[in-house]
């Protein structure tokens, strides 16, 4: 499974992005797909994620409302549309996968998820 990051960059404040990851070795179905971020001096923590079996999203408190997760399935790719960039979104963005457990909820530890991509940095100055 690789799962390969684009997309991030410099932008003002209040400004957008969209991250891109391509996903190999395994199609969405019964895989949670999500995004982590890892500011400096920070632990890697949780943004969003989707679930295929029930269909839904999860987002952070932090980023509800300004980012919105997406895929298109055709093309293997999960999308990270960020709005209304602050300087505290200034990260290292993770992509990551993993098999659903319908049971559950989708989940937002970083011990849940199985396959990591190698990190794409946002920065956003003030």
């Amino acid at each position: 499974v690789q799962l390969q990051a684009s997309g991030g960059g410099l932008v003002q404040a209040g400004g957008s992005l969209r991250l891109s990851c391509a996903a190999s070795g395994h199609t969405f179905r019964n895989y949670h797909m999500g995004w982590f971020r890892q500011a400096p001096g920070k632990e890697r923590e949780f943004v969003a994620a989707t679930r295929q079996t029930r269909p839904g999203v999860r987002y952070a408190d932090s980023v509800k409302g300004r980012f919105t997760i997406s895929e298109d399935n055709a093309k293997n790719t999960v999308y990270l549309q960020m709005d209304s960039l602050k300087p505290e979104d200034t990260a290292v963005y993770y992509c990551t996968s993993t098999r659903e457990n319908s049971m559950r909820p989708i989940p937002t530890n970083i011990y849940d998820y199985t396959n990591w991509g190698q990190g794409t940095l946002v920065t956003v100055s003030s």
